[in-house]
């Protein structure tokens, strides 16, 4: 029988549900997810994936949730610029190739550009005539079979403990739309490696980050053609709701 990455990696994770050693660090990017990556984002990938070995280690949790084919969403919490790259490693071991909705400038920007370009991702132009391409963009992807990630909440969290902010309802409508899962995906720890106002990370000590997802969000009974404003908002308070959850999980406390 041929093993699927993420259940050639389960053998592997700490059951004590310690982080991972360094040396499973090292193993955890060697399941890594290859093909469709793209020149300069595997580039980016291959020059970001060994800092993380040295300075993070990782807690995973939940992979069996990410969908071995077919487009899925996956919808995390957001803390820190590196947040992405946190993401982005966890998906990719666990066999998918996450594709990111990101601002459009960006694709201007020296080498990310080449990066965004090469990983198909999906430029945002906020407030321009054209914002509507980034959903109908995320919609053909999501179709088309890919592993599509969103930070529901579009910026970095202003709560003072850490806690997820109300969300967009842009991936309850693309969701909605299309009838693929979406998978919570808890992010924890990545603001002690790079805060949201440093222009460095904090390397040391090595800091922990926590990557648990949970099953599919029950959105069924609010699928339909024209989703109302009500509708896509309990789709985002269920999302929210259920990232939130893993979160509580993770710091073993509730928000206030």
């Amino acid at each position: 029988m041929v093993l699927r990455p993420r259940e050639r990696w389960t053998a592997l994770s700490p059951v004590s549900g310690d982080p991972l050693t360094f040396r499973q660090m090292i193993a955890f990017g060697r399941r890594f997810a290859r093909a469709d990556r793209g020149a300069w984002y595997s580039l980016a990938i291959n020059v970001i994936w060994p800092f993380l070995v040295l300075f993070t280690r990782f807690r995973v949790r939940g992979g069996e949730h990410l969908p071995a084919s077919g487009g899925f969403l996956v919808a995390s919490n957001h803390l820190s610029f590196a947040d992405p790259t946190t993401v982005t490693a966890y998906c990719l071991a666990h066999g998918r190739v996450p594709r990111y909705l990101a601002k459009a400038s960006l694709w201007d920007a020296p080498v990310i550009g080449s990066v965004m370009r090469s990983g198909k991702h999906i430029p945002v132009y906020r407030g321009a005539a054209t914002a509507s391409d980034a959903y109908r963009d995320a919609v053909k992807a999501v179709r088309e079979g890919e592993c599509v990630a969103i930070f529901p909440e579009a910026t970095f969290t202003d709560h003072p403990d850490g806690w997820p902010m109300r969300g967009k309802t842009g991936i309850a409508r693309i969701a909605l739309e299309t009838g693929a899962p979406v998978i919570p995906l808890a992010n924890w720890g990545t603001h002690h490696l790079l805060p949201s106002d440093a222009v460095l990370p904090r390397a040391f000590p090595r800091k922990t980050v926590n990557l648990i997802a949970g099953p599919p969000v029950d959105l069924s009974d609010l699928v339909t053609h024209t989703p109302s404003r009500e509708v896509l908002e309990e789709a985002t308070r269920r999302i929210m709701t259920a990232v939130t959850d893993l979160l509580i999980g993770i710091r073993g406390a509730r928000p206030e």
